[in-house]
């Protein structure tokens, strides 16, 4: 039955290369992919090892062809070359402009594979500023202060770190989710005077074989020409996970070779480039990048004192009647809760004056001559409902109740924290072998 899915490829490359060699390369294309779809569900099913040799043979010349036509057709250049020659791997072709110079390189020389690669890169700089100061992340003090060292005082105080004093390069910040590792990411983003490059997996990681090698290399070749920089990884376990495990792929491993040269590779000047990495699992890093990062800093769980002023924060300027004695006590009903478990608490509690109001058979009339729900004892109520004074034209006179302490202890008898103590103890676990405590 599969010997059906050969005779179809052949089929389709016969076609393809016709087109081909007749200069119909929008039409050759879609041929030569059916053919490799092919090819690909062929090669599952054939044992025959010197016919599977052949084939994948055959496959990456048919391969590398295809795509030969499809950057072409992607720059609307020029044809390729006619078809034939050595079955080499995949890779995107270079192609000129006019000029000489390359696509995106006005002529100047650069190399427009490098310049395209680096246009795709310039996205992953964060140009406004995430408004997020040190004094909004709550607790953290000794990972607050490391950054600043690596961060701030190199700018600002460049005559401190001469001799052998040089500032940190790079930063692990690993804990539980939802403990602000990416909110102090953010701080930093903020309060650094440098270039930010944020970056994601999907930044580095390309289809085309051997570019996402190239995107590390341009990521930090970028970094060094703008320094100060810093490069912020999220999730840095996606991309930089244990070398050697039975489903890694190729190119994962050389996405992840790249990085360790670039992070500390023979030749590369770094003393104005940080790295800032976070994940949520430590245990999944390769040990030669955690080598690379010279301050391992563990996020907890937010103290007391943290999470007290959480609660302040994420109220901010909503009205509410709660005292200083009040937060406490919110503070200490949430042990083991998150900074964001308490961002999702708050924001449950700030729509309690909502459901109030909804619910609210009885209004009353404040100083400021607008309704606010009440209660049906007291002086002044008139009964009456939030659809019925909307149906008279007031809805703009409505204003719902300040939050009380009765609102956050409905909400906290439904919330659970998210962090398991199973979580905690792998990170404490890590802290003592590897890490030091934020």
């Amino acid at each position: 039955m599969y010997s059906n899915f050969k005779e179809q490829a052949i089929e389709y490359v016969k076609q393809a290369v016709l087109e081909d060699n007749a200069g119909n390369y929008a039409k050759a294309f879609p041929l030569y992919m059916n053919a490799l779809e092919y090819f690909k569900t062929h090669l599952k099913y054939e044992k025959n090892p010197k016919i599977k040799e052949a084939i994948t043979q055959k496959f990456t010349e048919y391969l590398r062809r295809a795509e030969e036509i499809r950057a072409v057709l992607d720059d609307g250049g020029a044809g390729p070359g006619p078809n034939g020659g050595d079955a080499a791997v995949a890779t995107r072709p270079k192609t000129k402009g006019k000029d000489g110079g390359g696509e995106g390189g006005g002529g100047d020389g650069e190399d427009p594979e490098q310049a395209k690669l680096r246009s795709g890169l310039n996205s992953a700089i964060v140009r406004e500023k995430p408004n997020v100061k040190w004094n909004d992340v709550a607790g953290l003090e000794s990972a607050k202060q490391a950054l600043q060292e690596a961060v701030i005082l190199p700018v600002k105080f460049p005559q401190f770190f001469v001799g052998k004093r040089r500032p940190w390069r790079a930063f692990l910040l690993y804990g539980p989710p939802g403990t602000g590792k990416s909110y102090l990411a953010k701080a930093v983003a903020t309060e650094a005077d440098s270039t930010f490059f944020s970056i994601s997996s999907s930044d580095l990681v390309s289809k085309w074989m051997g570019e996402s090698e190239k995107l590390v290399s341009n990521l930090f070749q970028m970094a060094r020409d703008s320094a100060p920089s810093i490069i912020f990884i999220d999730e840095i376990d996606s991309l930089c996970g244990q070398r050697g495990e039975g489903n890694e792929s190729e190119a994962s491993r050389r996405i992840k070779t790249e990085v360790l040269v670039q992070m500390q590779g023979v030749g590369h000047n770094d003393d104005k480039v940080l790295v800032l990495a976070a994940t949520n699992t430590p245990y999944a890093l390769d040990q030669a990048i955690r080598r690379r990062f010279d301050k391992r800093i563990y996020i907890p769980l937010p103290d007391l004192k943290a999470r007290q002023h959480m609660f302040k924060v994420h109220l901010g300027d909503t009205p509410h009647n709660l005292t200083e004695s009040d937060f406490e006590s919110l503070a200490r009903k949430t042990e083991g809760f998150s900074g964001s478990d308490i961002a999702v608490c708050v924001k449950d509690v700030l729509f309690e004056p909502v459901r109030k109001t909804q619910d609210a058979m009885y209004f009353v009339k404040t100083p400021d001559d607008l309704l606010m729900p009440c209660g049906p004892k007291q002086p002044g109520a008139v009964q009456t409902t939030m659809q019925d004074l909307d149906a008279e034209g007031l809805a703009s006179k409505i204003l719902p109740p300040p939050i009380a302490k009765a609102d956050f202890d409905k909400v906290l008898a439904r919330q659970r924290p998210t962090v398991s103590k199973a979580d905690l103890d792998v990170h404490e676990r890590f802290t003592k072998e590897f890490g030091e405590e934020g």
